[in-house]
């Protein structure tokens, strides 16, 4: 049901069974697939596309130009995938042409209220931002993360899959996968043993993953010398080589 009260562009897209609550506004450019529920005063502009089964709440933001001085009006968009949960005051920019002209957001994340999510950033799935979390310019964050309330991420960091932020964490280097961060800068605290757990990863790809947090953190070892000495593993457990290909392909470098 679309609301008498809320505005849809002509050009705009609406799948079958969308629910767009009163003075929500549908701009040009804007796609959005079956089954979304987008509640009052949502504003949402192209070019963007959403695909099936989202929720966004009231007051959220999504498709809006960036916040990069170097934005000119060049057509940009947002890719936002399926059952999406975004909260009260969320804000989600399109891409800039300084990178690849998208900000795309996977599929059945959580982002709880006053999220933000600025341009060219890469969410994959099932990732959870608490309250007032916010991710810079260019920042990939991988599938199962989770960024604890107020966690602030510079721009162009990489986050691996698993990983987990404490609250108030800032992030100015890459977290590698399944790694637990906190503090302001955010320094290594051990493993996500709790996630990896609830997602089933085996007895053995535990402890391969917490024997290679130890040789790359708790030894005295370079990250080169830490990749050598964990050369078996790397070859032999997916989870050692994701860990290790993730830190060898760091730009910003990884927490210490």
């Amino acid at each position: 049901m679309i609301s008498e009260l809320a505005f849809v562009h002509p050009d705009a897209k609406i799948g079958n069974n969308v629910t767009i609550g009163p003075w929500s506004y549908i701009g040009p450019g804007v796609e959005i697939g079956d089954d979304n529920i987008i509640h009052s005063h949502v504003v949402i502009k192209g070019p963007t596309v959403i695909g099936k089964g989202n929720r966004i709440f009231q007051f959220a933001s999504v498709g809006e130009d960036c916040q990069d001085k170097k934005y000119a009006g060049e057509p940009t968009r947002l890719i936002i995938g399926d059952n999406n949960i975004i909260r009260e005051n969320v804000t989600i920019h399109r891409g800039t042409i300084q990178d690849n002209s998208e900000t795309r957001i996977g599929s059945n994340n959580l982002f709880m209220a006053y999220v933000h999510i600025a341009h060219d950033c890469v969410v994959g799935n099932n990732v959870i931002m608490a309250n007032n979390a916010s991710i810079a310019g260019h920042v990939h964050v991988g599938d199962w993360v989770i960024l604890g309330g107020m966690t602030g991420v510079h721009q162009f960091v990489h986050i691996g899959a698993h990983a987990f932020t404490a609250g108030c964490s800032l992030l100015l280097q890459d977290v590698p996968p399944f790694v637990m961060a906190a503090g302001q800068p955010a320094i290594p605290r051990g493993l996500n043993s709790e996630g990896l757990k609830r997602r089933g990863f085996s007895k053995e790809a535990q402890l391969a993953v917490r024997r290679a947090y130890k040789t790359l953190y708790r030894s005295s070892l370079t990250v080169e010398e830490a990749t050598a000495a964990l050369a078996d593993e790397i070859a032999t457990v997916p989870e050692v080589k994701q860990m290790m290909d993730f830190v060898a392909c760091s730009g910003r470098g990884i927490i210490r």
